[in-house]
């Protein structure tokens, strides 16, 4: 008998008593019970002693299976996700690792194609070698009823906004096809942060971080996390967390959570300066295009209102500068402030072309279908002060665009 999924509520989790800076703070972190300590220990320790055969002294017993430190954290992502529960892994490379390996061979995964290419490599090098396909739309919301196919669907990925394009999705409109199906949609959250964007709030099942990014948000801890509210799922995933062993480290799970508690301040920041700089860009006749869903001009701007806390762009955006790739790569050189390195969502902020760098593992056609042209600029805005980085930007600008047209000009007046 087929079951229709979309009567069915899904699972939620208790709605939050505090705003999300005082949960950022005290979420996870209880007093230390001994010391009075408001700050948790790191427990290093490997393995916990037991007062007989199978019985623990307390909650531990092998720090793969769990440990303090990533307990507290954990508890931590939950709450700001607006979720039950949350896991934390060694990477968001092993968070998307786990949530596919939990499909059996033959499952069929629907896709976004401007993907981030580690997750693109994933699909289509690790997953399909396990017998889990993925096809990828550029237009999920108008292809995902299409793509579905019957007893083979199990999963529909979704990054909002996308990377390095930063397009957006509209996570219900894709949900409530999905659950008519049964079928899970997991939302890529990286970009924007739980202070943000909650996609579980807006109908999807699970949420993915690099915790690397914005989560952790000082560019010194490689980690990754998932949200989701379902106690099945938890069972299953849980399992495999403890099972594969991807998992992070007590001290990495220390300074996640110490970073976590700045996020709200952090993130508010990030997407001031984002909103600066792509205003700036839009305005310059060195720039061909502006991705930004913060920008009213956007094509995404109504859904960044509805899915966006405060309507707020977040800290990344992209453009297209004039000159190709070799003014896209001699822009990059050309900053003072921003850091040429790949990564994002740190205090600091970082400038890349996508192409050659995050993405070059996808092959040109399909980079290039999906807007990932070689005149792409990546830029994660950091912390610093509005004004220095939009001078940066500027000046960049002019080095890399004007510059070589001044010295072409020279050149070929010096010739004649």
């Amino acid at each position: 008998m087929t079951v229709d999924h979309s009567i069915e509520t899904p699972p939620r989790a208790p709605s939050p008593v505090h705003a999300f800076g005082t949960l950022a703070v005290h979420a996870g972190s209880p007093h230390d019970p001994v010391t009075g300590a408001v700050i948790e220990s790191i427990s290093l320790s490997t393995t916990y002693a037991q007062t007989s055969v199978g019985k623990p002294v307390g909650a531990y017993e092998y720090t793969r299976s769990s440990n303090p430190n990533r307990e507290n954290f954990e508890t931590a992502v939950a709450s700001l996700e607006h979720a039950r529960h949350a896991l934390a892994f060694s990477s968001g490379s092993a968070t998307t690792a786990t949530i596919l390996q939990s499909l059996a061979s033959g499952s069929h995964v629907i896709s976004i194609s401007d993907v981030y290419g580690g997750t693109h490599r994933y699909f289509t090098k690790v997953a399909a070698a396990h017998g889990v396909h993925v096809t990828f739309s550029p237009n999920i919301e108008l292809d995902v009823a299409e793509l579905i196919r019957p007893d083979e669907t199990k999963l529909i990925w979704i990054e909002t906004p996308s990377n390095p394009t930063l397009s957006l999705v509209d996570i219900r409109a894709v949900a409530t096809i999905a659950h008519r199906h049964g079928i899970l949609v997991v939302v890529d959250n990286t970009f924007l942060s739980p202070y943000v964007q909650n996609p579980l709030d807006h109908g999807a099942d699970i949420v993915v971080h690099s915790v690397t990014k914005y989560i952790n948000g000082h560019s010194d801890v490689l980690m990754g996390a998932c949200a989701y509210n379902s106690d099945e799922l938890h069972t299953k995933l849980s399992f495999l967390q403890n099972a594969i062993g991807a998992v992070p480290s007590a001290f990495d799970c220390w300074l996640a959570h110490r970073g976590l508690k700045t996020l709200h301040l952090r993130a508010r920041e990030a997407s001031k300066n984002g909103l600066a700089i792509a205003k700036a860009l839009e305005l310059s006749p060195n720039v061909i295009a502006v991705n930004y869903p913060g920008l009213p001009s956007s094509k995404y701007h109504k859904i960044a209102l509805k899915q966006h806390r405060d309507g707020l762009g977040g800290g990344m955006l992209s453009f297209r500068i004039r000159g190709g790739q070799a003014a896209a790569e001699q822009f990059c050189q050309a900053t003072r402030i921003f850091t040429l390195a790949e990564s994002l969502g740190g205090v600091e902020s970082l400038v890349e072309v996508p192409g050659s760098m995050t993405h070059a593992g996808i092959p040109k056609e399909q980079r290039e279908a999906a807007g990932v042209f070689d005149d792409l600029v990546r830029i994660s805005c950091g912390i610093e002060d509005e004004v220095d980085l939009r001078k940066d930007v500027l000046q960049a600008l002019e080095k890399a665009v004007v510059g070589p047209k001044i010295t072409n000009g020279l050149e070929n007046g010096s010739s004649q």
